[in-house]
């Protein structure tokens, strides 16, 4: 059996070959090869073998300390960083089947990318600049949330003088103080639990906190109120869409509690942004479909009353040219007239594909829902954001 300096020397070879290659996702699973996710689909690594328990098992333990050994021989799931000097920095998960370890890496950068550089639309820079309220970041697993989190808060860093806190599990992007002071803390090192967390951050006088993910009903309560009380609260929902985050927030707490949450989300909400990932023309990258939801005075109604949910979508798509808002299918048609994605990738990844076909093709349907001045220039784009901050009464 190889030794264990030459196991973490294969593996830290196979992460470097998989940046190289751009690979989004590692996964190391027993009596199996390695495999890359690449623009989105998996790729076999035949030329690195077969990894059998007694190869694949210490790899992966020789990255673990003690503790998280502990863990898991009592059968459960680590999360943990893992970095390589001057190559990346990894979010990785240990697990076990069939009695053998598996691990999963996800890729992260050392450097943030701006809000430009990952193609994502000028509102979100607007939205980053609110000095209060909630902001939602949702999407599936690997839809790049984190990396629009991420930029966000270098925007903030770059922008203003404020104390940043951040609560990961596990810390990502390695964020250094700018114009503001950033303190990262991750579970299970520096906290116990998100919620332990982001009770302790509002005793430490912050102006902005990012939560990685509210789990649970306790950190979603917390982060209601600190953002009632004067913070930017920025946080990842697993929601594939606006009206789909409401109703997550909503329906995590229990009925008789609903009405009194509905009017506490309604009075902290600045945006709920949603995204999934299409690959770019050419096939060597992806950029973000965006939806946005800007939460107007017609937006806190619908909120108020689960009946009206369905008006919505009609809100966003018309809300473009006052608000900054839009929908899925008008951010993939944005990014195909700017040629970012072919008409293939627009089509497949549409939420309404007949319709997203007939405007590509200069058409508007009487059914097809009011898209109202989405084609204007950006210029023309007198934003409800840039004229409209929220008040100290939580009015948004």
């Amino acid at each position: 059996m190889s030794e264990p300096n030459e196991l973490l020397a294969q593996l830290n070879e196979l992460l470097k070959t998989a940046v190289q290659y751009n690979a989004s996702d590692i996964h190391m699973k027993t009596m199996s090869v390695p495999t890359f996710r690449i623009n989105g689909t998996l790729h076999r690594v035949e030329e690195f073998g077969v990894l059998r328990p007694e190869r694949i098992n210490p790899m992966l333990a020789s990255i673990l300390n003690d503790e998280q050994r502990k863990m898991v021989r009592d059968n459960i799931e680590v999360d943990l960083s893992y970095t390589l000097p001057s190559v990346a920095r990894f979010r990785v998960n240990i697990y076990k089947q069939r009695n053998s370890l598996c691990g999963v890496f996800r890729t992260i950068p050392f450097s943030v990318k701006t809000i430009d550089e990952l193609v994502l639309p000028p509102v979100i820079r607007k939205i980053a600049e609110f000095q209060r309220g909630l902001v939602l970041v949702t999407g599936t697993t690997g839809s790049g949330k984190s990396t629009t989190m991420a930029a966000m808060i270098d925007h903030i860093n770059s922008t203003r003088s404020c104390n940043i806190i951040t609560i990961e599990d596990p810390i990502e992007f390695l964020l250094r103080d700018k114009k503001s002071a950033i303190s990262q803390r991750e579970i299970g090192i520096d906290t116990l639990s998100f919620a332990k967390a982001l009770r302790g951050s509002l005793r430490q006088d912050p102006d902005v906190i990012m939560v990685g993910e509210m789990r649970d009903l306790e950190t979603i309560e917390i982060a209601l109120t600190a953002a009632e009380t004067g913070h930017l609260v920025i946080s990842t929902l697993h929601t594939m869409n606006a009206a789909e985050t409401i109703n997550r927030i909503i329906s995590v707490f229990p009925p008789n509690g609903q009405a009194q949450i509905r009017h506490q989300l309604g009075s902290v909400l600045v945006a709920a942004i949603s995204q999934r990932l299409i690959k770019v023309k050419g096939g060597k990258g992806r950029v973000p479909a965006i939806e946005v939801l800007i939460s107007t005075p017609l937006v806190k109604d619908i909120i108020l009353d689960s009946s009206r949910f369905g008006e919505l979508r009609e809100v966003i798509e018309k809300g473009y040219l006052s608000y900054g808002m839009q929908t899925f299918d008008q951010s993939i048609f944005q990014l195909y007239k700017d040629g970012h994605i072919t008409a293939k990738e627009a089509m497949e990844n549409a939420s309404n594909p007949e319709d997203l076909k007939l405007r590509m093709e200069g058409v508007t349907t009487a059914g097809g829902g009011d898209w109202g001045s989405f084609d204007k220039d950006e210029e023309e784009d007198k934003s409800y954001l840039d004229q409209y901050q929220p008040t100290d009464e939580g009015d948004y």
